[in-house]
């Protein structure tokens, strides 16, 4: 029976809730993304990117919702491929599940390069590699993806730790450098003259709303990966406890922490139009921040934060994404092949496959396009999120349909709002990536190969009908799983109430 683990083939039940948030933090990459996102929302939002990111912080906390709800009631490591599926069919969850595991993959090779780009500026910065040529950040990004593979096949609780680790010691060293910057702009030591000031959380005089939800739209992306928890539902040892309370626990941390980031990092630019340019034009943030406030030595530490930040977010990428394609090969022929784990636990084959995947993509970024590695990590970072909103698009009404039409959830009505501002945001962040379609360049080739990458996944359901009544018959044989329209669906589309409120006595220590 496909939900059925035979002995040894399954997934197995070792993680804590630290650990899960250690995977949803190292994807999502603060500290990486404190560096280098930024300023793409000071080109519209002006002196007002604090503002865009808090308002970003808003959006992502209703997209939080979506997951802790549907977190409380499924526990899969198919995150949306699973959630999607048992709640709107599972075509639309082969296309879910199919869409997050691209954006996972496509973020692999964004962080890969950043590693590679960080990296080899850490060389330089040292006289390690001084004036290193054009293709030293593909060899460390090719270290990177290398390492990456070898950490994911061993047993996930090592590679969660490690996550936690390395991600955990760059965000506190960059808590301290903003520490340190808040604290001479309110002494008034500044360098520049520049002074604690809340004019950042407002809009620039003749800025519409327009420009400042662009700038927003980056901030939202900036949280992307807060979610990844979600794919170890079938890894932890109280999944309906401490997978919603990671997820959540994540949307939290990243919403206070990329507002107080930012707002100091405007504020130790200055809020001038020579200050806004300054931050817009900075290739790190932070690091020029610590070479200013503290000194020269302290960019150098930062950038080596950033690069094992980096690191640390292609590891979480690719065992997320191989998590997602483990659990769609399981479903569709069993435990064989990409669907079977290795005795580590660990699903060995579908981590290659991913692996193959991001390498993949650098060869076609060299062969057809002769990129560069920052247009590899640009690229595949605009890709991997259009096709990341589809997903949460999907999961999002999933949660609509699950607990306020079904009612699977004891969830009072009101609540409806959220998920449905969600829609809203989601809906309009899309739109902003999309609109106006780049009239040339590599930009006009992004939305194509995103939903391509979704077609892939529609074509299949089409063409091979059979898959999907298996993925079906899968989703509703496993444990806490039901299609929509089935008849276990209609007795009992998920687990007890009582797992759902966080009592897991009984859960097994491997299943399907």
């Amino acid at each position: 029976m496909p939900g059925t683990s035979p002995q040894g083939t399954g997934l197995r039940r070792s993680l804590s809730v630290w650990q899960a948030i250690g995977l949803s933090i190292a994807l999502m990459a603060p500290s990486m993304a404190a560096n280098i996102n930024p300023q793409a929302s000071a080109a519209t939002a002006g002196r007002a990117v604090p503002l865009a990111f808090l308002i970003a912080a808003v959006g992502v906390l209703l997209v939080a919702y979506t997951f802790v709800r549907l977190c409380q009631y499924y526990h899969h490591s198919g995150s949306v491929y699973a959630f999607v599926g048992a709640t709107l069919g599972p075509r639309a969850g082969v296309v879910a599940g199919w869409g997050l595991l691209g954006t996972y993959t496509f973020y692999a090779v964004v962080t890969s390069a950043a590693a590679g780009i960080f990296g080899t500026a850490f060389l330089n910065a040292i006289g390690v590699w001084p004036h290193p040529p054009s293709w030293a950040p593909f060899l460390l990004a090719g270290v990177a993806v290398a390492l990456t593979l070898v950490l994911a096949i061993v047993p996930a609780r090592r590679g969660t730790n490690v996550l936690l680790s390395v991600e955990g010691a760059t965000v506190a060293l960059i808590l301290i450098v903003t520490v340190i910057v808040l604290v001479r702009l309110l002494s008034g030591s500044a360098p520049g003259g520049h002074h604690f000031t809340l004019s950042v959380f407002t809009v620039p005089p003749g800025t519409s709303f327009s420009p400042l939800f662009l700038g927003v739209v980056f901030g939202f992306l900036s949280f992307a990966g807060f979610e990844a928890a979600a794919t170890l539902g079938e890894e932890a040892t109280h999944p309906t406890r401490d997978i919603p309370r990671a997820i959540l626990g994540t949307a939290v941390f990243g919403g206070i922490y990329f507002v107080l980031v930012t707002a100091v990092e405007m504020m130790g630019f200055g809020t001038s139009k020579g200050g806004v340019t300054a931050f817009a034009s900075s290739p790190s943030l932070l690091g020029d921040l610590g070479t200013s406030y503290v000194g020269a030595w302290i960019g150098d530490i930062i950038t080596l934060g950033t690069t094992i930040s980096a690191f640390g977010c292609c590891l979480a990428s690719t065992v997320g994404a191989s998590r997602l394609m483990y659990a769609l090969a399981r479903d569709a022929g069993g435990f064989r092949g990409v669907g079977r784990a290795s005795r580590t636990g660990a699903p060995a084959t579908a981590t290659l496959v991913i692996t193959g995947f991001s390498v993949a993509i650098y060869v076609i970024y060299l062969a057809a396009f002769h990129a560069n590695a920052e247009d590899s990590f640009a690229w595949s970072g605009t890709i991997g999120t259009l096709i990341l909103l589809v997903a949460y698009v999907l999961a999002t009404i999933g949660c609509v349909i699950l607990v306020f039409v079904r009612r699977k959830l004891p969830v009072p009505m009101w609540q409806v709002v959220v998920p449905l501002l969600a829609l809203v945001v989601l809906g309009y962040t899309l739109y902003r990536n999309v609109i106006p379609y780049p009239p040339s360049g590599p930009g006009r080739w992004f939305p194509v190969v995103a939903g391509g990458w979704l077609v892939v996944a529609l074509l299949a359901v089409i063409v091979a009908p059979g898959f999907a009544r298996r993925l079906g018959a899968a989703l509703t044989a496993s444990e806490g799983i039901a299609a929509p329209g089935t008849a276990a669906a209609a007795a009992s589309a998920g687990p007890p109430a009582g797992e759902a409120a966080g009592d897991v006595t009984g859960e097994q220590t491997s299943r399907g």
